[in-house]
C-alpha cells in the first residue's frame, strides 16, 4: 500500500498557494489590518498562518497592488491595507481567470470521475 498523506499535504499546499493571493485580494476592497484579514478569511474557510499572511501583504504592497497606512482605531496602532488602483484591476483579471479555470477543472474532474 502506498502512503498518500505526505504527497497529499504537499500537493494541497501547492494548490492553496496561488489561491491565497486571490483570497487576500478579495477581502481588501475595504481597508483591513493583518489580523482582521486573517480572521475574515478564516471565517470563510481559508485559514492562513501569520507567517504566510504578513510577508504576502508586504510583497503585494511592494508590487504596487496594495497601499497601507498606520491608523489608530479602538486600540493600538495598526497597519491597514487596501487594494490600490492597480490591485483592483489585477483582482478583476485574476477573478475572471480563476472562474474560467474553475469551470475547466470542474469539467476535467467530473469527466475523470466517470472513467
Amino acid at each position: 500500500m502506498v502512503e498518500t498523506s505526505a504527497p497529499f499535504s504537499k500537493l494541497e499546499l501547492e494548490l492553496r498557494r496561488g489561491a491565497i493571493v486571490l483570497a487576500a485580494l478579495s477581502q481588501l476592497k475595504t481597508a483591513q489590518y493583518g489580523y482582521s484579514l486573517r480572521q475574515a478569511l478564516a471565517a470563510r474557510g481559508m485559514e492562513i498562518e501569520e507567517g504566510t499572511l504578513y510577508p504576502l501583504l508586504r510583497r503585494l504592497e511592494g508590487q504596487g497592488l496594495l497601499t497601507s497606512e498606520w491608523q489608530i482605531r479602538d486600540g493600538p496602532p495598526r497597519r491597514y491595507y487596501v487594494l490600490s488602483a492597480d490591485g483592483e484591476q489585477l483582482y478583476a483579471r485574476l477573478s475572471t481567470s480563476w472562474r474560467a479555470l474553475s469551470v475547466v477543472m470542474d469539467d476535467l474532474i467530473d469527466d475523470g470521475a466517470g472513467q
